[in-house]
Parts: C-alpha cells; structure tokens; sequence
C-alpha cells in the first residue's frame, strides 16, 4: 500500500467515525390525558415524578395542539402529516380503515431511512386485511389493539402481535389477570432492549391509558379499569377517581421505565423522546374532568373544539439538542411531526402535506409557525375550527360563529364575534379555503 493510499484509507476512517449517527425516536402517545393531569402543567391532587422529570429534562409546550379532539383523526394527522381539512379520516367509526396503501405514514418514511420501526398500543387507522393496517404501513413489528373499539377493553382475550392473535390466557371466561397496558408495555420494553447503538430506531409507544373503558362505564358507572387503586385507595375521592388517578400513575411508571432502559443500554443521549396525548381530557366512563382540574385552565374538554379538547400536554427531551427545563409557548400541531420527523431521519416527507418541520421550534431556536390551524369535527353535525396568531374562531354546529382571543381569554370565556364581524367572516372565509371535499366526511351545514 502506498502512502496516499494510507492516508486516504485513514482519512475515509475518520470520517466514516465522525459521521453524526441518526437520532432514535421514542414517541409516546397517551389517550384522553388532560393538560391538567400532569403535576407538571399543575395537577395538585397527584403527582406524575417521571413525566415531570421528562419536563426537567427537556422543554415543556403550552401551545401544542392535537389533531382532533378524538382519537383516530387525530392520530391521522400525526401519522400523515395533514389536518382534518385534508386528511383520510376526519372522524371516529368506520372510516377508521380508509388509509390506502399509497397514503404514506411516519414509519414507511423512516424505515426507508434505515431506521428499525416498532409500535405498540394502540394503532387506529386500519384494521387487520385492509391497506391501513400496521405491518403493511411501514412497521416493522407491532404489538397491540388496531381499533379504538376494541381499545376500550383493559381485560381483552388477545391481543395482535404484527398478523397473528397474541392470545392472552389469563382473560379466558370472566377472568381478569392480564391488563392489556402492562402487557403491551412488557411487549415494548423486550423490544427497547433488543435495539443497539448505531442502528437508529422509532419507537411508537401508544398507551390506551387513561381512556376509559365505555362498556363497563354503562354497567357499572366506573368505567377506569385499572388492577389496583393504589396508591389512592385511602383517598376520600369517588371510586372512579381513585381508579383515574392510578391509571395515571400507571401511565407515569411506564413513561419512567422507558427512559431507565434507554439510559441503561446507553441509547438515552441520542434519542428524541416525545410525550404528548391524542386529545383533551374526557369525562367519560363515571370520571368527571372537574374532580382533578383536568382541562387546566383552558375551556371544553374531548369532543369540543375549544382549546380544552384539542390543547394537549407535549414534551420533547433530547440532550444537548432541546434546551432543559423550559417552558415554549410556540404552537405547533400533530400534523408538524411528519415532516420535523422526516428531516431529522434524512428522509423526505410527501409534497403538499399541511405540516411543517418543527425542529427549531423544539430547540427553542425559532418561533415560526403555521400561518393558521385547522380543526373539523363530524361526529352529531359539522363544526370546525381555527386558530390565526390568537385569534381563535369556531363554528358551532348550528352554525352560529364564535370568535376568541386566547392573548387575553385563554379559557375562551369571552366571546368577540358580534364586536368583530369583518374578522369573522375572514376567518370563516379562510375555513373554507382550508378544507377539499371528501364523501365520507361532508359538510352537514
């Protein structure tokens, strides 16, 4: 070998050893979880330590919206990149199998970008046999409920693991010894623990906790099924509100032993981890919202278009790339995680989606933000909502208009639209520019 040859074998070396290796993703999604519910953003009645120590951590976000104000389209909106102006499914039910098999999701991206792709929990956007379903969207394995129906039930006979029933023994007749949580939370730690440094991972961790479980609800008005009520069994709080409490609880220990395991293996340094929830806090299954302040200061709750039901709790943790500690009040959305996601993996997100990268905001770099956001809701009629700078307006399902400004009226309390019709009819204006037709999701107004 000659010396030139040497030097640049040496030379492709070291850079071959300083080439950035492609951050790891934990995306931790949970269900119906309130702004209020965590002592971080101001839960006085328990505590949530780990995901407190995630906000400590990284940056806490006051100004993140969900997708929807349910479950499936909001999580259509994350995996698609687009708002229910323009996104596959715009409301819960059937339509939750209408992704085809050229809709591109969060995971067909980063697996194309050499990451390993792992789901568990709740999925929601297809069902088994259809093109939306998990193994043919891009992941690589997935352990869970594919429907939000069947999501309801904490004590199901089986689960799905990637095309085959995983069945779950201890459920068998009117047994109750497998909580599907703590299962899907097994089945996602066993996979944590099989990745290594220097291939990049996309964890999505979708938890089913702290919806409640509507069928026992209507049997029994306690429809927060958890195994044990601790440690809040003493609490003289309604049965059903020990059981929320614990839940969350439950949630908070889950969230701290992902983090123990990816700081165990070393993987803790070099991954994103983002905790979020799909959708405001419910008050569903004998849980009432007002007992623990669920919504926070914000106004509605699941299901209302007002900040209460689609202003959710979001973290982002990344050592030495997300500031530690801090408080952002930039909004940003669900449907911004596509494309920030796809940047980060040196992937390309599809033309003409409605998100935005978001990375900078996340660093605390930027405040830049969509020029407006977009919400629709089909469930009972058709209303809709958006929000521009602060000024929030929103079409009731009667039609009527309703206009906020969240600078000055955070609970939306104050109603500005008969002192500001010429902004109304604006906004009302841009709402209808924001939408394109879809037959399964008409407007009904």
């Amino acid at each position: 070998m000659t010396r030139r040859e040497w030097m640049a074998g040496s030379f492709g070396a070291v850079a071959l050893a300083q080439r950035p290796v492609k951050p790891n993703v934990v995306f931790i999604l949970a269900d119906d979880l309130g702004i209020g519910d965590l002592s971080c953003y101001g839960q006085k009645m328990f505590s949530t330590p780990n995901i407190d120590a995630l906000a400590a951590a990284g940056t806490r976000f006051s100004s993140a919206y969900a997708g929807s104000t349910v479950c499936a389209p909001s999580r259509c909106a994350l995996m698609t990149g687009y708002h229910t102006g323009h996104s596959r499914i715009r409301g819960n039910g059937a339509n939750e199998d209408v992704l085809r098999k050229e809709d591109v999701v969060i995971p067909e991206l980063l697996k194309g970008a050499g990451y390993r792709t792992g789901m568990f929990g709740k999925w929601a956007l297809g069902r088994l046999g259809k093109p939306g379903y998990p193994t043919k969207k891009g992941w690589d394995e997935w352990f869970g409920f594919f429907s939000q129906v069947q999501a309801h039930m904490y004590y199901p006979q089986a689960l799905h693991h990637n095309d085959e029933l995983f069945e779950l023994k201890g459920n068998t007749g009117t047994r109750k010894q497998d909580y599907a949580p703590d299962v899907i939370h097994e089945q996602a730690m066993k996979w944590l623990d099989s990745q290594k440094a220097g291939t990049p991972f996309f964890m999505y961790y979708t938890s089913v906790i702290p919806h409640t479980n509507n069928e026992l609800g209507r049997d029994t008005g306690n429809g927060q099924e958890v195994p044990e009520d601790a440690p809040f069994g003493a609490k003289p709080w309604p049965q059903v509100e020990k059981n929320f409490a614990a839940m969350v609880s439950r949630l908070d220990r889950h969230v701290g032993a992902i983090v123990e395991k990816l700081k165990a293996k070393g993987l803790y340094e070099n991954t994103l981890i983002v905790f979020t929830s799909d959708n405001g806090a419910h008050q569903e299954g004998g849980h009432k919202f007002e007992f623990f302040d669920s919504n926070g200061p914000l106004n509605g709750i699941k299901r209302s278009l007002t900040d209460g039901g689609i202003r959710v709790p979001a973290i982002a943790v990344w050592a030495n790339q997300i500031p530690a500690g801090k408080v952002n009040d930039t909004p940003w959305a669900f449907w911004d995680v596509m494309p920030t996601l796809a940047s980060l993996a040196g992937a390309t997100a599809p033309k003409g989606i409605d998100g935005m990268n978001v990375m900078d905001v996340w660093r605390g770099k930027s405040t830049a933000t969509q020029p407006y956001y977009y919400w629709e809701f089909h469930e009972g009629g058709f209303a809709r909502a958006i929000r521009r700078g602060n000024w929030k307006c929103i079409q009731l399902k009667n039609g009527q208009m309703q206009l906020f400004d969240l600078s000055q009226d955070l609970g939306e309390e104050k109603d500005l639209a008969s002192a500001k019709p010429e902004l109304v009819a604006e906004l009302k204006a841009l709402m209808v520019k924001a939408r394109t037709e879809n037959p399964d999701w008409p407007v009904k107004a």
